[in-house]
């Protein structure tokens, strides 16, 4: 079944979006990360110093093994690291505590991996719902902006369907909407074409660079795919525990 068109018409009630894409959303600071086992240490990255702007769309590339998904999970206050500072809107990211870091993950920042993570047991839109139930919304709203976020990715008419009954680019459509109900400033997306065709993935990419675009939404994509990569407005690659700055045209795929 082929999806259905996405509604781009959205007006964001969020006026950060709207500001200058100048302005840094999230400055990371000599980060570093060290995991240890017993006497051993592996060494991910050391020493990483970049901001992100508001409003920009940025790919994080590299080769398998060199942290990026780390990466990732420090920038969303998912880890912590060994060193260094991660500082989003003002707030340092390792200094709050579990419950705090908690509450800015479901008000601030929304989530998309390869994999959906779709709850099997409920539908669509009582999935695309949690977030907000889990916040403490009322379930008559947190149920109607569900099903407005569906409809912006065009998926209305599959709201009562179960995930097993979606294709998987219908599922990456669903885990998407889930993370932007909560209208995040900031979307943390984490190979989310890995596991699609290639036909899929362009679609997924697409949506997703069209949401960025509608929304005014910073994005920060973790990507193999160095066709979408070079899409986006910058690119950083992690190589050899270091982060530059690459330009997207000078990839090659």
């Amino acid at each position: 079944m082929q999806d259905a068109r996405p509604n781009f018409n959205i007006a964001s009630n969020d006026t950060t979006r709207a500001s200058n894409v100048a302005d840094v959303l999230l400055s990371v600071e000599a980060l570093k990360k060290v995991y240890r086992s017993g006497t051993q240490e592996l060494q991910i990255f050391d020493n990483l110093t970049f901001t992100v702007r508001s409003g920009e769309l940025l790919a994080i590339v590299g080769q398998s093994g060199t942290g990026k998904s780390t990466l990732l999970h420090l920038l969303g206050a998912l880890d912590r690291p060994s060193a260094g500072e991660v500082i989003f809107r003002g707030k340092n990211l390792c200094r709050l505590s579990d419950n705090e870091a908690a509450e800015l993950r479901n008000r601030s920042i929304g989530y998309v991996w390869q994999f959906h993570y779709l709850l099997p047991e409920f539908t669509a839109q009582e999935n695309v719902a949690m977030p907000l139930l889990a916040r403490g919304d009322k379930p008559n709203s947190a149920v109607a902006r569900a099903a407005e976020w569906l409809d912006r990715v065009g998926l209305s008419s599959r709201a009562t369907h179960k995930p097993g009954e979606l294709s998987g680019g219908e599922q990456q459509r669903v885990a998407l909407a889930r993370a932007l109900v909560t209208e995040p400033s900031l979307l943390l997306a984490d190979e989310p074409t890995g596991d699609l065709d290639d036909r899929t993935s362009e679609a997924i990419f697409t949506l997703i660079r069209n949401l960025h675009q509608a929304l005014r939404l910073t994005v920060v994509v973790v990507t193999h795919n160095l066709n979408f990569a070079r899409r986006c407005d910058r690119v950083l690659q992690i190589e050899n525990g270091k982060v530059q700055e690459v330009s997207p045209s000078s990839l090659v795929m």
